[in-house]
């Protein structure tokens, strides 16, 4: 468990250290075209949830309290080692890191801060930890599908064993 805290940490600063880059660098410029046309690094104040959904009211502390539900759910599973790979435990990781790292963020600011922007598929602009967190469900669903198997049942090992 330590060593997924520290993780977690980490994946934060990190997370944070890009944003506060993006907040004193990058907005006064607003955009920086790394790739014309394809990919921009572009300064946004995300005021909503992913892709600025909800953005219409002050949606901050939903999205806060939210988050602390599910890192403090995720440290359970974590603790309790729910997890039967490292591969499911890791996705939790990198969740938890992303829904801290955002709230942090809602919380500071008041938005979340978002530059990287695909403008070649119009994909919407993003930042750190919306990678860790979209990374994180994927790699959750990789687990769920094909590494957790299903503890058997006591009740169902005694009516298989009296047939």
């Amino acid at each position: 468990m330590p060593l997924y805290i520290a993780a977690i940490l980490v994946m934060i600063v990190v997370d944070q250290v890009v944003k506060h880059w993006a907040f004193t660098v990058l907005q006064p410029q607003h955009t920086i075209p790394l790739i014309e046309n394809v990919f921009h690094l572009t300064y946004i104040e995300n005021r909503g949830a992913a892709f600025s959904m909800f953005a219409k009211f002050d949606s901050r502390w939903i999205f806060v309290a939210l988050a602390a539900v599910i890192t403090l759910a995720i440290c359970y599973a974590l603790s309790k080692k729910l997890m039967q790979t490292a591969l499911g435990s890791w996705s939790l990781v990198l969740i938890a890191a992303g829904a801290v790292g955002n709230a942090v963020d809602r919380v500071a600011r008041g938005f979340v801060v978002d530059m990287f922007d695909f403008r070649l598929i119009h994909f919407p602009v993003f930042n750190v930890a919306d990678i860790f967190i979209c990374v994180g469900g994927v790699l959750f669903v990789i687990y769920f599908m094909f590494q957790h198997k299903d503890k058997p049942n006591d009740k169902n090992e005694a009516v298989n064993d009296n047939e």
